[in-house]
């Protein structure tokens, strides 16, 4: 007897359902875009609220440290790590420039040819996985002069730009969207999408924070927004996966876990 539960139980092991496959997105690059601590909240990167607009057969890795650039993210090692874990299907968005362009800070400068070259090895090492790239021009810093959003990345998002044509990489041109935000946005309210806070907001920054490179949790979100608009535009096939909206009359649920609050 003994013997033929055996038997029927490495049957049913040999008819299972394979594991459901599920893709990850990883996310390589600065402060703009990591995951940030408690100490440092309202700050937020726009990888922070990227996974709520996927579905649930998406896995996003944010890889993304603060004051990285190319040369650095590679010189520490946090780049062959995500090599060997890339499986085939898999993505890799890029977005490096902040710290790049930092010619005052030689620790983590890279010319324009070595962003380039670094650039150059992200998309061929994460290809020969059998995953996809997509580069991604630095997110703009706010800067209005007369009422008008400056341009902040103008070399460095060239040189994006140009690899990705080179390589045939889809590029999102984030520097350009979201100069385009902002100018929205308008000078003053603009703020709002930003670190910007006065002494006593918030008690992580109790003497306030003027901050026009970091974002705050809407400037994330609306950055984020950006780059899944992109996705869609370009019919990237992970557009595919993104979260469904819920229909029009949709009710929070009234009972379990996910029950929201009411108010009498």
């Amino acid at each position: 007897m003994k013997s033929i539960g055996l038997l029927v139980l490495l049957g049913l092991l040999a008819f299972r359902l394979p594991p459901t496959h599920r893709t990850t997105v990883y996310l390589i690059g600065d402060s703009t875009i990591a995951q940030k601590i408690p100490q440092t909240f309202p700050e937020t990167g726009w990888g922070m609220p990227l996974p709520t607009f996927f579905d649930s057969t998406i896995v996003v890795a944010n890889h993304a440290k603060n004051g990285r650039s190319t040369r650095t993210f590679l010189a520490e090692n946090r780049w062959q790590p995500i090599v060997e874990a890339l499986q085939p299907g898999d993505y890799v968005f890029i977005q490096f420039g902040h710290n790049d362009e930092a010619e005052n800070y030689p620790d983590r400068y890279t010319s324009p040819a070595d962003y380039r070259k670094n650039l150059l090895k992200f998309v061929a090492e994460t290809r020969r996985k059998q995953a996809y790239p997509v580069l991604i021009t630095p997110v703009t810093r706010r800067k209005f002069t007369q009422g008008k959003q400056q341009e902040t990345h103008v070399a460095y998002s060239a040189v994006t730009a140009e690899v990705a044509k080179a390589q045939k990489v889809p590029l999102i041109d984030l520097d350009r969207m979201s100069r385009d935000l902002l100018q929205q946005f308008g000078e003053e309210n603009s703020k709002l999408l930003f670190l910007q806070l006065a002494p006593g907001d918030h008690p992580n920054y109790p003497y306030g924070r003027q901050d026009n490179t970091h974002f705050s949790e809407l400037g994330a979100r609306k950055m984020a927004q950006l780059v899944v608009s992109e996705l869609k535009a370009q019919r990237i096939p992970l557009a595919d996966h993104l979260a469904r909206p819920l229909p029009k009359n949709a009710v929070p649920p009234t009972k379990g876990p996910d029950t929201q609050p009411t108010t009498p």
